[in-house]
């Protein structure tokens, strides 16, 4: 975890610099209370210069000037006992409790230095990433699909406005930035001028057209995908720069009407949605030695050829002999 005026949360590598200093901070303080307490049951050995019996709030002040070295000397140990005590008891505590002081501040200005050296090398050398906007239910499948198809875990950039999001997010492996993936100054911390992709899957459709609206100002030409939940408002996605718009409740809907009637075709369409088993869908440039062949002869199921900017249906008699630089989906056993 690092500082939070940056936002960004690169994958866990060390407890939090806050927590380290919490937990010092804790043992010091029972550091000082054993050493009050220790002070307090042998006050008749100390005398202070003003008169009078050690109070508790003597044995705390005490306590405080000893273990951090000032000694003003207006209370002193005086008997033989007091003084064994200070020798072999409460020195130990004083180099313990300046070691717990010194330690958690060298440690914390050396993990947050870390973490800030750490933090500027990722944006210097992130490119072609994918960022997604938003970690709900639709963020975490789309994720679980990329790592399926081989992207790396350190080329995803999650960005959520819930940090318990972005922490679950960085504890998963990936890089997360906390904050509203609608505004510019976010986005930048993803460096998604330097993206090759961009998902928004945000829970809201306004949220949505806002978020591509700014990714497409920042970057105009990184491929936008966008999930809306109500259909009228994809051609708005659309419109707003959005390459590819899914509709989720409309999706669900078709399958839940087909499941009635035509299960096996609902089951056929789960295996292929879902990545590494079964039958997978696949886009691939073709290859060299298919050029020339006829779509129907290649040994996987071709289901669309891009051509020119142009996407045709495999039934499409102007697809012909394939052609170098054609973009084929295709339908894969994963073995």
């Amino acid at each position: 975890m690092l500082s939070d005026h940056s936002g960004v949360r690169l994958p866990h590598v060390e407890q939090s610099p806050t927590r380290q200093v919490g937990k010092r901070v804790i043992i010091a303080a029972v550091v000082l209370i054993l050493t009050v307490a220790i002070v307090y049951l042998d006050r008749d050995g100390y005398r202070d210069n003003n008169g009078g019996e050690i109070s508790v709030l003597d044995a705390t002040y005490y306590a405080t000037v000893t273990l951090s070295t000032t000694g003003y000397g207006d209370i002193t140990p005086v008997a033989p006992s007091a003084r064994l005590v200070n020798i072999l008891v409460i020195t130990p505590l004083r180099i313990m409790f300046l070691l717990i002081l010194i330690g958690t501040t060298v440690e914390a200005l050396t993990a947050s230095c870390r973490e800030e050296f750490r933090i500027r090398r990722w944006r210097s050398r992130v490119r072609q990433h994918v960022v997604v906007c938003g970690y709900g239910t639709k963020g975490r499948s789309a994720i679980r699909a990329l790592l399926g198809n081989g992207t790396p875990a350190d080329t995803i950039v999650v960005v959520d406005a819930d940090p318990g999001a972005v922490e679950e997010a960085s504890a998963a492996g990936l890089t997360a930035v906390h904050g509203d993936a609608g505004r510019a100054d976010v986005l930048r911390r993803t460096s998604v001028e330097k993206a090759r992709a961009v998902i928004v899957a945000a829970n809201r459709d306004d949220a949505a057209v806002l978020i591509v609206l700014t990714v497409r100002q920042l970057n105009p030409t990184v491929p936008i995908t966008a999930s809306v939940r109500e259909e009228e408002n994809a051609s708005l996605l659309r419109q707003s720069g959005a390459d590819s718009v899914i509709t989720s409740s409309a999706a669900a809907g078709r399958l839940l009407g087909l499941s009635t009637d035509s299960p096996k075709v609902v089951a056929v369409v789960e295996d292929l949605l879902t990545a590494g088993r079964g039958l997978d869908l696949v886009q691939r440039h073709v290859a060299q030695s298919e050029v020339g062949l006829d779509a129907r002869s290649l040994r996987d199921v071709v289901l669309s050829v891009t051509r020119g900017g142009r996407t045709l249906r495999y039934d499409d008699p102007l697809i012909g002999e394939l052609q170098t630089g054609d973009v084929l989906v295709v339908v894969r056993s994963h073995t």
